[in-house]
């Protein structure tokens, strides 16, 4: 056993730092990577009056870097590392909060808690830990034989799980403290079975506001700067640029990709010849996850992998190998380790396609040119110059600050956090480099982000009243309509005043239907109108709608009976689970945060700059 523990101790090892990273991102408070005006008590944000260190905030972004390049052994881009830095930032002011909220009930946790939920609660990944597993299943001996090993001490994972264990164990007593008063009676449950089970189907005529003129409703300036005074919020908006950018393509062939399944293929005859799978997985294949453990996927159902994949691999029997397999992800060798029903465990070796070293090496040429001509310079023309030489047309885009950049539905990297990182308008960036080329961009113009002033949103508002107030005209109109189509029918009254009648597809109060999409109160009232008859006007923010409810189907009792203690047990944890959230975000919606990332950001170029 320990023999197989020894052999899988960096798998393992890695599950721990990835299951332990919040605990990692508390202690650290170092790693500062050259950010010479940042110091040790340098604080990037304020929780309720206690301080978030910058260099918490750094390696805690550091970590998450270091897992995501281990998951995925490509480069980290500017977008994803914007993403987790926001990632890293708000789980620190999570844990802060949550420490507070321990403080202000009093919640503790004792070393004989500690002891006892590392026995008999382990981590989620360390369930799913294939050494940790028989048939399939966690086998909880060999979890316990584990945490008796001299392996566990050794390589310090016990005191990892004790790091967990004590913000988990706090964490669970604050939950169950929130949800303690979670109750649901036989009637509330019926209630949300028939949300999701009574059905109706509705004919209705909607009357737009596009029927009004403009000219028929006015809205004054006061009404405006009203609206403004007391919806601000509403006209926060992020920053804006426009860049021009130039790619340079790492363009593959068809010779590529044949060329990348010939070797897949010369290495199947190589297995086929004697050698081990898992050696050539380990030595050749891209996915470096699996390779490290021989090119194993584990065990699993189907719907694990995408369809090609997944198809190549229900046809082989147990220890067969497979032509190459092509899907989005390049060319893959399979081969079935074990069957049962449809769980198999199934191992991969698997081959990028890409250039060529020829095609690649003049690619970089290109590349190399472009960066020596106009990267990182405050000299526009330079940009233009580098395109015109090498007869690369430039293309020009708006940006939206904490958007990704596409162009033409193409993904452009790392070029929109670069805007609005400190970038100056003329100013070029250095060469990015990714998978399927090389990206250098030039800052056109920056608008900041911030909140719009009453000048810039007031159109906007007026746009916004102006429909309201053609909604409030449409009242009374659809209200002589809904007179007339009660004295005949809805079609003879649409008929007379030349308006179109809508019949819907049967629906629930959850899922609504698309045709009432700008009335979603009318999805209500089709539960509650009678029947085959025409109601009252309902106005919603998009439209006045005048409906009959033509047919309605009840959930019925004796199928919910049955399904009751399931169904329970469902909604309980739904509940819960929303009231953890609900908690959560109220606890973050009323905390005083005070976010200083972009002046510490700012100040820590400026001084390598």
């Amino acid at each position: 056993m320990l023999q197989q523990m020894r052999a899988s101790a960096k798998y393992i090892w890695i599950i721990i730092v990835v299951l332990f990273v919040g605990g990692f991102l508390l202690a650290q408070t170092s790693g500062l990577l050259g950010r010479a005006p940042v110091t040790n008590t340098t604080a990037v944000a304020s929780v309720n009056g206690e301080d978030i260190l910058a260099t918490t905030w750094y390696q805690a972004t550091q970590n998450l870097e270091q897992d995501e390049t281990q998951r995925s052994t490509q480069p980290i881009s500017l977008d994803e590392r914007a993403r987790l830095m926001d990632q890293a930032f708000e789980q620190l002011v999570s844990d802060a909060l949550l420490r507070q909220e321990y403080k202000r009930r009093g919640i503790t946790v004792s070393d004989d808690e500690i002891v006892q939920a590392a026995r008999y609660s382990p981590p989620p990944q360390l369930m799913q830990a294939p050494d940790l597993q028989t048939d399939g299943q966690f086998d909880p001996a060999k979890y316990q034989r584990f945490l008796a090993s001299p392996l566990a001490k050794q390589n310090g994972l016990l005191s990892q799980l004790e790091q967990y264990y004590r913000t988990e164990v706090p964490k669970e007593k604050l939950f169950d403290q929130v949800v303690s008063d979670i109750y649901l009676s036989d009637e509330q449950l019926w209630r949300r079975f028939q949300d999701t089970h009574d059905t109706a189907q509705v004919s209705f005529v909607a009357f737009e506001p596009e029927r009004i003129p403009d000219s028929a409703v006015r809205v004054s300036d006061d009404e405006v700067r009203a609206y403004f005074d007391t919806h601000k919020k509403l006209f926060d908006r992020p920053g804006t640029a426009k860049v021009s950018i130039i790619i340079v393509p790492r363009s593959v062939t068809a010779a590529d990709s044949a060329a990348v399944r010939t070797h897949l293929l010369a290495l199947r005859s190589r297995i086929l010849g004697g050698e081990k799978f898992e050696d050539i997985a380990r030595a050749e294949s891209v996915d470096s996850v699996s390779a490290a453990n021989g090119g194993s996927l584990g065990k699993g159902p189907k719907g694990r992998f995408v369809p090609a994949f997944e198809t190549a691999a229900y046809a082989l029997k147990t220890g067969e190998l497979s032509q190459p397999v092509l899907t989005q992800f390049g060319y893959h060798l399979i081969k079935v380790d074990a069957r049962k029903g449809d769980t198999i465990t199934v191992s991969h070796i698997l081959l990028r396609i890409q250039q060529s070293d020829s095609a690649a090496a003049r690619t970089d040429r290109r590349a190399d040119s472009l960066a020596r001509m106009a990267a990182s310079t405050d000299q526009p023309a330079k940009f233009d110059e580098a395109a015109r030489a090498l007869q690369i047309p430039a293309i020009k885009s708006p940006v939206v600050e904490g958007n990704a950049l596409t162009v033409n539905g193409k993904y452009i990297p790392s070029v929109g956090p670069w805007a609005f990182q400190g970038a100056k308008p003329g100013e070029t960036s250095e060469l990015f480099d990714a998978d399927d080329g090389y990206y250098l961009a030039r800052l056109d113009s920056l608008t900041p982000g911030g909140t719009l002033s009453l000048d810039q949103a007031k159109q906007d508002i007026r746009t916004y009243l102006l429909r309201q107030k053609k909604i409030d005209a449409l009242v009374p109109q659809a209200g002589n309509f809904a007179k007339v189509a009660a004295a005949s029918s809805l079609e003879q009254a649409a008929k007379l005043m030349g308006l179109q009648v809508v019949s819907t597809k049967p629906f629930t109060r959850v899922t609504g239907v698309p045709e009432l999409a700008q009335a979603p109160e009318a999805v209500g009232a089709a539960f509650a109108l009678p029947l085959h008859t025409v109601g009252e006007p309902i106005r919603s923010t998009g439209e006045v709608v005048v409906e009959r409810v033509d047919n309605r189907i009840p959930a019925s009792r004796a199928a919910f009976e049955a399904q009751k203690a399931t169904l329970r047990a469902q909604a309980l944890q739904q509940m819960r689970q929303q009231r953890v959230r609900e908690f959560l975000s109220n606890l973050r919606s009323v905390a005083k945060v005070d976010d200083k990332r972009k002046q510490v950001e700012a100040s820590a170029r400026r001084t390598t700059q």
